[in-house]
């Protein structure tokens, strides 16, 4: 939501420097990522710490259980203090919000790596990934199948329309219907359409992206999401919808027969490894843009 078309085309130029070897490391000497996760985190956590790593910097992990924010600390108290010993702040919470009042009162830039609204640094890794196969997305439609009214659903969207793509959501939006904030922006960008038609959504799509249909914090509606959500499988049949030679895209991790199956994720038109690979490299990239802008 804050970066217009130039500055994430400005990352993705980054990212492709730093995959040719002729990026220069603007990155202070020492600099320090603060990691303020309160949910877990598998290829968050690792691309980050490896990012500052291979950067020449260090990430410091804090998991909000072992902080005083357990005991009643601010979230405000808390920026206030990352920010006078930190270089960056990399944040992965349940509320939006939350992260809003740590960019407010850190002094320091923040990235958002997860809230319960948007996921913006997986979005700009699947953009990346989806330029290594088209020239542009503008001619590219993108189909999101499962659960649209999720963060992942808001953030490619966003992204997605802001660099020209038609973006389609798949979904039961009876029960779940998009975020309409997320929705009404996107189309300021491009076309974006939502369906409950597997058949009708995917029909030209060049890429098919799934998520899972259970998020952390939805564990108490578990059973209701997978029984809803089950026709929105992406499995062979579903993907025949698409277009004959449609990728296949998924932010991972995956749970296997929900919402995709092994033949579709492990298929040879699955780019699902290469999307993992290119958080690695889009979290330097967004690092070393944060570093040309301070």
């Amino acid at each position: 939501m804050d970066l217009s078309r130039d500055q994430i085309n400005r990352i993705f130029e980054i990212a492709e420097s730093i995959k040719s070897g002729k990026e220069k490391i603007a990155l202070k000497e020492h600099a320090v990522l603060a990691l303020l996760f309160e949910k877990p985190s598998t290829r968050t956590r690792l691309s980050f710490e490896v990012a500052m790593a291979q950067l020449g910097g260090q990430a410091v992990y804090m998991y909000s259980e072992t902080t005083q924010m357990e005991r009643g600390e601010t979230i405000v108290d808390t920026a206030k203090l990352l920010g006078s010993y930190c270089d960056f702040i990399a944040a992965r919470l349940y509320n939006h919000s939350d992260i809003i009042e740590i960019a407010n009162n850190s002094g320091i830039p923040v990235i958002n790596a997860l809230t319960d609204l948007e996921h913006p640094t997986q979005s700009l890794a699947d953009a990346y990934t989806i330029l290594q196969h088209f020239n542009n997305l503008r001619d590219v439609k993108i189909a999101f199948m499962g659960d649209i009214a999720s963060n992942m659903a808001n953030s490619l969207m966003i992204t997605a329309a802001k660099l020209g793509a038609e973006v389609a959501l798949v979904g039961p939006y009876e029960k779940y219907p998009p975020n309409s904030f997320y929705l009404n922006h996107a189309r300021e960008y491009s076309k974006v359409y939502y369906y409950s038609s597997i058949e009708e959504g995917l029909a030209d799509a060049d890429i098919v992206y799934t998520d899972t249909f259970v998020s952390m914090g939805q564990e108490h509606e578990a059973e209701k999401r997978r029984n809803l959500f089950s026709q929105y499988q992406l499995n062979e049949k579903n993907l025949s919808y698409a277009s004959h030679d449609a990728l296949v895209m998924h932010c991972l991790p995956a749970h296997r027969g929900e919402e995709i199956t092994t033949q579709v994720i492990d298929g040879p038109r699955s780019i699902v490894w290469e999307q993992a690979r290119n958080s690695l490299l889009i979290n330097k990239a967004i690092i070393l843009f944060l570093s040309e802008r301070r």
